[in-house]
């Protein structure tokens, strides 16, 4: 069964009978707080399962839970997330980029609650790509490490709980996106998640889409600690102080963390980090501000 075909099950479904319908499908999900996004079970997406007897005792418990998906390989589905929040719209970068026909091969269109969409496509079969965020262009790629929401969910907007709805497919075979050429032509520099996966095949002893997902998994007060002792890891197997900062700052602000938290903490490891290899010394960040008030640390 495709996207288009599940979504449009599940569409007059309660949360509780449409988790059941993914899991039949073979699609993995996980309970998220009524009207939020916040993971309710203890590992996140990590404990998304297709077992019915769990998923029916999830929303047993939890009959007005959200239901989360994991994106990437699990799945079997990646998501282009296209932001409306405030003054950032996402529509323009995703209209330009659809022209370039890096993201016009999608299998389902969905409304999300603040007004943006997600574009679903097929996972990639041959390489697992992790998921990374552009905030200044308005676009999230959802891959590996990464979740949504699915319809039926509702969030909370304004006082109002509105619906992710489906909204339409996709003409012509859904393909997989090219997550990293997107990324290139939304922001334009060297790709970091190739750099720092070279510098993983160079250091065998550092498996970094693991430490990414485990970062992201981080709830309210193991956050920052999470990912000062991720980017000491990094730094101690030689990836360079941008590529850590890049790839460590998308999962560590899919936990929860702000942009400007995440620099200075990434920062603050590469500085403390003993025995940095000299490829991350190179790259080392020039001296910053203190840290921000509160700032916790291993």
């Amino acid at each position: 069964m495709d996207a288009v075909q599940l979504l449009t099950s599940v569409i007059d479904s309660t949360t509780a009978e449409a988790a059941e319908r993914f899991a039949e499908a073979g699609i993995p999900v996980f309970p998220c707080v009524p009207g939020e996004k916040r993971p309710l079970s203890r590992h996140g997406f990590h404990d998304a399962t297709t077992i019915p007897a769990q998923v029916a005792g999830w929303w047993h418990d939890w009959p007005d839970a959200n239901i989360g998906m994991p994106t990437g390989s699990i799945s079997g589905w990646e998501v282009v997330d296209v932001d409306m929040h405030g003054p950032v719209s996402g529509f323009g970068s995703f209209e330009l980029a659809r022209h370039e026909g890096l993201v016009d091969r999608w299998s389902a269109l969905v409304r999300t609650p603040s007004g943006g969409i997600h574009a679903y496509y097929p996972a990639d079969p041959v390489q697992r790509q992790p998921s990374w965020q552009v905030a200044s262009a308005g676009i999230d790629f959802r891959g590996e490490g990464g979740y949504v929401l699915v319809p039926p969910s509702r969030v909370r907007v304004d006082g109002a709980l509105v619906s992710y709805e489906l909204i339409g497919a996709g003409h012509g075979q859904a393909m997989p996106v090219d997550a990293a050429g997107l990324r290139q032509f939304l922001d334009p520099r060297p790709a970091p998640a190739e750099a720092v996966r070279f510098a993983a095949d160079a250091s065998p002893g550092i498996d970094v889409e693991r430490i990414a997902s485990w970062v992201a998994a981080r709830g309210e007060g193991e956050r920052n600690r999470g990912l000062f002792w991720a980017a000491c890891r990094f730094a101690e197997h030689g990836v360079a102080f941008t590529a850590a900062r890049d790839y460590l700052g998308a999962a560590a602000e899919r936990a929860g963390l702000p942009s400007a938290e995440v620099s200075a903490t990434v920062r603050s490891a590469y500085r403390s980090a003993v025995g940095a290899s000299p490829a991350a010394q190179h790259e080392q960040p020039p001296p910053a501000p203190r840290l921000p008030t509160g700032q916790v640390l291993p």
